[in-house]
């Protein structure tokens, strides 16, 4: 799939006030500073669609874009780490959970992750709740340029291996990527089309 148009429709941080159109939607989250603005402007062909910053916790809201007239990517705040206030962090908690445990038109949700750490606690205990709660999820492993590929391959065993000793049978699809490179960028675009087509045959 190639991606044609790229249009910002709405930010908010009311569920009711997203978009109302019944078109699918794809939500990419993670730890603050995971690189998530950088990959979806990495996607996009857009360099300024999502806005980058050296400083974590710069997504503050559910931002919809979308994308060819077909689908909805969603850019949702980070978690975790960002320099705001605890209020503030409360009520991105709030309204984050209320997206995934509300949102009829979530199809997928991806979880980035920065692939060059070992398994940190606050990104498994985000997959938890979404295994617990039945939301469909994949994994981005991020940044892959700054890291060897044995240094990698070993993280994402780790990774495995602590997934399965917990909710899961096996791994979840997963993807590695690069803004840098653009490596994972075809990958990804092809899994997000697949399923859409498989949509629109039982729609």
């Amino acid at each position: 799939m190639k991606i044609k148009t790229a249009d910002f429709v709405i930010s908010n941080s009311d569920v009711a006030k997203c978009p109302k159109e019944r078109l699918a939607e794809y939500a990419f989250i993670g730890r603050s500073n995971v690189g998530k603005s950088s990959l979806i402007n990495m996607l996009t062909g857009q360099n300024k669609l999502a806005k980058t910053s050296g400083r974590p916790g710069k997504t503050q809201l559910i931002n919809h874009f979308k994308i060819n007239n077909n689908w909805f990517l969603v850019d949702l705040p980070g978690y975790g780490y960002a320099k705001v206030s605890k209020s503030v962090k409360k009520t991105f908690q709030s309204f984050i959970k209320n997206y995934f445990l509300q949102r009829e038109q979530l199809i997928c949700t991806f979880v980035l992750i920065d692939c060059r750490h070992e398994p940190q606690k606050i990104d498994m205990e985000f997959m938890e709740f979404l295994g617990e709660n039945e939301i469909p999820f994949s994994i981005i492993f991020t940044k892959s340029d700054k890291i060897k590929l044995s240094e990698l391959n070993r993280n994402i065993k780790n990774y495995s291996k602590k997934m399965t000793q917990t909710l899961w049978e096996e791994m979840p699809k997963y993807f590695i990527t690069s803004a840098t490179s653009s490596d994972g960028k075809e990958e990804l675009l092809t899994y997000i089309d697949e399923i859409n087509q498989q949509l629109e045959i039982s729609s």
